[in-house]
C-alpha cells in the first residue's frame, strides 16, 4: 500500500476548554496520530523527557535554528523560548503519519502562512459560564488569576472565524467523536485517498 504524507492539524482552545484531554483521549483512540513536539530553551522538569515532552536546546541552539530559519513558530515566554521546527514536523507528515500542533491563534497564524493545507480546529466551551467553572474547579488560583484567566480566554476565543472546524466541548465523548469525525473525513480526501490506493485505482481504470 502506498502512504501518503501526512495533514497537519492546528488545534487552538482557550485555557479551560479541554484541549489537552480531547488530545490526550483521540491519540489513545488512534495511535497513528502524533503530537508535534516543541523545542524550548527551559530546563527539564522531574518526570520530562527530552523528545517527549520538548526537545531541550541551549539558547545558542535555538538562536542557530532561527537563523537558518527552522521555525514555523516560535514565541518568548517567561524567559524561555519556544518554537516549532520544520524538518522535525516535516518528517512526520512523510513519515504517513497525521501530526497535532497544539498552538494560540497567534502561533497558528504564523503556521499557516507557511503551511496553507494545515487544517486548523479550535475547541470551544458550551458556555463562558462552564468555563469558569472549570478553571475555578483546578482550585490552584486566585479570583484575580482567575479573572485574568477569563479575560484571555475571551479574547483567544474572538479568533474563532480564522479556523477551518469548531468543536464545541460541553460533552466530551460527543466532542472526542466530532474530533474524530474531522481526521476520518479528511483522510476520505481525494489526493490521500490516491495515494493509499493506487494500485486499486489502476485496476479500477484498466
Amino acid at each position: 500500500m502506498n502512504h501518503s504524507t501526512g495533514t497537519l492539524y492546528i488545534v487552538s482552545a482557550p485555557s479551560g476548554a479541554g484541549k489537552t484531554s480531547l488530545v490526550k483521549a483521540l491519540i489513545d483512540a488512534q495511535p497513528s496520530i502524533r503530537v508535534s513536539v516543541s523545542h524550548t530553551t527551559r530546563a527539564m522538569r522531574p518526570g520530562e523527557a527530552d523528545g517527549v515532552n520538548y526537545h531541550f536546546v541551549d539558547r545558542a541552539e535555538f538562536i542557530r535554528m532561527i537563523e537558518h530559519g527552522d521555525f514555523l513558530e516560535q514565541a518568548e515566554v517567561f524567559g524561555n523560548l519556544y518554537g516549532t521546527s520544520q524538518s522535525t514536523l516535516q518528517q512526520t507528515l512523510d513519515a504517513g503519519h497525521d501530526l497535532i500542533l497544539e498552538i494560540d491563534w497567534q502561533g497558528a497564524e504564523q503556521v499557516r502562512r507557511q503551511m496553507p493545507d494545515a487544517c486548523s480546529i479550535f475547541i470551544l466551551p458550551p458556555t463562558q459560564q462552564a468555563l469558569r467553572q472549570r478553571l475555578t474547579n483546578r482550585g490552584q488560583d486566585s479570583d484575580e488569576i482567575i479573572e485574568s484567566r477569563m479575560r484571555e480566554a475571551v479574547s483567544e476565543m474572538s479568533h474563532y472565524h480564522e479556523y477551518d472546524y469548531l468543536v464545541i466541548n460541553d460533552d466530551f465523548a460527543a466532542a472526542l467523536e466530532d474530533l474524530k469525525a474531522i481526521f476520518r473525513a479528511n483522510r476520505l480526501k481525494q489526493t490521500p485517498q490516491q495515494a493509499s490506493h493506487k494500485d486499486l485505482l489502476a485496476s479500477l481504470l484498466a
